[in-house]
């Protein structure tokens, strides 16, 4: 069921950001203000999507899941732990993170499409291009 998929995506999301606000406080190596400044980027792209897919949640008459308790149920995003990490490893652990998040907007997009919910297959369609285009930019970033 699309609000299912959607709690999943939004449960996943807010892991995330979490995870990505550890990444930006703990990265340390001498790359740190490039992946201070990009980790900061990137959690608030990911706090502006977390109230996009709860409003869409709510634009279709579901309930969005809001406790930090029901993201931990349902996420497939392994939290970050607390220590200093340097940047190599952040970046290599969040490209898996997005892969699992452009698999949930493929999921919802393919759920939406069945429903004919059109709106919210249009909505995962900018997810996709967005995952897919920061997916690519860390692995130019990983490749050496």
């Amino acid at each position: 069921m699309i609000i299912d998929d959607l709690n999943l995506f939004l449960s996943n999301l807010n892991v995330f950001y979490r995870k990505l606000q550890n990444y930006h406080w703990n990265v340390k190596g001498e790359d740190f203000f490039n992946a201070h400044v990009k980790l900061e980027e990137l959690y608030n792209d990911v706090n502006e999507q977390i109230d996009e897919i709860a409003e869409h949640i709510l634009i279709l008459n579901g309930n969005p899941l809001g406790t930090m308790k029901d993201y931990l149920e349902k996420t497939q995003i392994k939290e970050a732990n607390n220590e200093k990490i340097f940047s190599k490893e952040i970046f290599e652990n969040i490209l898996n993170d997005y892969n699992i998040l452009l698999e949930n907007a493929k999921k919802v997009k393919e759920s939406a499409d069945n429903e004919k919910k059109y709106a919210t297959s249009a909505l995962m369609d900018e997810y996709l291009l967005e995952f897919s285009k920061v997916i690519w930019m860390i692995n130019q970033m990983l490749t050496k």
